[in-house]
């Protein structure tokens, strides 16, 4: 965000009364009086932002710093993965590979392939990215199997989430690791070893059972409508063959060519990923041009617009498909989720008042001298922080540096400071709702309204904090 924190004039309980009161009126205005959330999210944020006496100079340009820097975080990753995703699903790769791990696994461990295929995805890439990579394979093998599309999407999403929350690369475990002092090296040992058992637990379990008594349907959202796989399709892009393109007759692409479209994102990205860590930690220079370039070809929107344009040569015009087909495709891709990024910016400018008027800050002085353990202080600080903010990358680099003195003071052998990374990443993930821009993003795109949204997604992602947490605190108390 571009905004910076002004002095707020008012003290820290009538602030935190203010985040308190702005959280409650988004949760009644939202889901008791139905009012739709692109509306509230910018009436809220505008009422908090007088409440807490952010100067009216400022007011508008902190509502769309917060819009305009969520957008730009999300709207590339959602329009290009949405092409994608679309491309992969008409030309039947989507069905193709979810057959072969259906095949290889047993119908039976479905979910379970598809939530450790998302770990292993997760482990480079940043959650929105890797989200919509794996949507449509998801939905492949939901549409192939039945029972709803939950069961397989919470342990797939909840993976990648979980590699987001305490895995390096990711921002928030690198900003942790940085302000405590922690040897990266260690929290990535730790941090994959704490991973898949929090995972399973969290995600995997909890996912497979609450997607079983919540029966959604596979949403169109990515499809665009139901297919039509007929020759000489409608031309209005629903479905089969837009621009009356033949259709049924071409057959699906092999698996391992879908295979390697999905691993081109995560192979551009994972090369970013090194180049940077090799230019932080000394081993390569700043200024070598070619790293430069292989950098900005690695960043997360071009690595997925370079794999929309190879998708739509590999699985569209060198199969026959035409150039008219392909524009009305990707245009009926788009339509169904311009709600999805406006509510997700929305929810940016609310999390942008709460960091710029100090109220952030307020919470975190507040917590910071409880008494409790060291390391449950932490978590709690981040946890309180991430409910309040919205944003688990603010919330963990704000907690670490309002910690960072203490931490350092007490005095830890490096896998104590390691386990407190952790402690910290799990306090960053309980709780998303309104504030959040995840809610949104996995509850539309999944079709779920939002009191299911919080049976499932609220409740995943706190579970994984949690659990993250309480093995962080194991480790650490074996680590004294």
């Amino acid at each position: 965000m571009k905004t910076e924190e002004v002095q707020s004039t008012l003290g820290t309980l009538p602030l935190l009364l203010i985040a308190g009161a702005a959280v409650l009126a988004l949760l009644f205005l939202i889901i008791r009086v139905k009012i739709h959330p692109l509306i509230v999210l910018p009436l809220v944020s505008l009422g908090t932002a007088f409440a807490a006496r952010v100067p009216t100079d400022e007011i508008v340009d902190v509502l769309i710093d917060g819009f305009g820097g969520t957008l730009g975080e999300v709207a590339l990753l959602v329009g290009f993965g949405v092409m994608f995703a679309r491309i992969v699903e008409i030309s039947g790769g989507a069905q193709a590979l979810s057959d072969t791990m259906i095949r290889l696994f047993g119908e039976k461990r479905a979910p379970l392939a598809l939530g450790v295929a998302s770990l292993l995805f997760g482990f480079p890439i940043f959650f929105d990215a890797a989200l919509m990579v794996m949507l449509p394979i998801v939905f492949a093998v939901a549409r192939r199997l039945g029972g709803g599309v939950l069961r397989y999407a919470l342990p797939a999403a909840a993976a990648l989430s979980t590699m987001h929350i305490f895995l390096p690369p990711h921002p928030g475990a690198v900003a942790a690791t940085v302000f405590l002092g922690a040897d990266v090296g260690l929290v990535v040992l730790l941090g994959v070893l704490i991973a898949g058992p929090t995972w399973y637990i969290s995600g995997y379990l909890y996912g497979i059972w609450i997607g079983g008594r919540i029966v959604l349907p596979v949403p169109e959202l990515l499809t665009g409508g139901p297919r039509k796989e007929t020759a000489g399709g409608s031309g209005d892009g629903s479905g089969g063959d837009p621009g009356g393109d033949p259709g049924g007759d071409i057959a699906p692409p092999k698996a391992s060519t879908v295979l390697l479209l999905l691993l081109l994102p995560l192979g551009l990205i994972f090369l970013n990923t090194g180049l940077r860590t090799a230019v932080d930690t000394g081993a390569l220079a700043k200024d070598l041009a070619w790293a430069d370039v292989l950098r900005v070809l690695g960043s997360t929107p071009v690595a997925l617009l370079i794999t929309v344009i190879t998708a739509s040569y590999v699985l569209g015009t060198r199969r026959g498909r035409s150039r008219d087909f392909l524009e009305d495709l990707y245009d009926n891709a788009l339509k169904p989720i311009a709600p999805v990024v406006l509510i997700t910016g929305a929810g940016g400018m609310f999390g942008s008042v709460l960091v710029t008027s100090g109220i952030g800050d307020a919470l975190a002085n507040t917590l910071r001298d409880t008494g409790l353990p060291l390391i449950v202080s932490t978590f709690v600080v981040a946890a309180i922080l991430r409910i309040a903010l919205g944003t688990a990358t603010v919330a963990i680099t704000t907690s670490a540096g309002l910690l960072s003195a203490s931490v350092l003071a007490a005095g830890l052998n490096p896998v104590q400071t390691a386990a407190m990374v952790l402690a910290l990443a799990g306090g960053s993930a309980v709780v998303p709702h309104v504030n959040d821009a995840s809610f949104w993003l996995f509850g539309k795109l999944l079709g779920m309204d939002i009191p299911t949204t919080f049976r499932t997604w609220t409740v995943i992602k706190t579970l994984i904090g949690v659990v993250g947490f309480l093995f962080a605190w194991i480790v650490y108390a074996l680590a004294s």
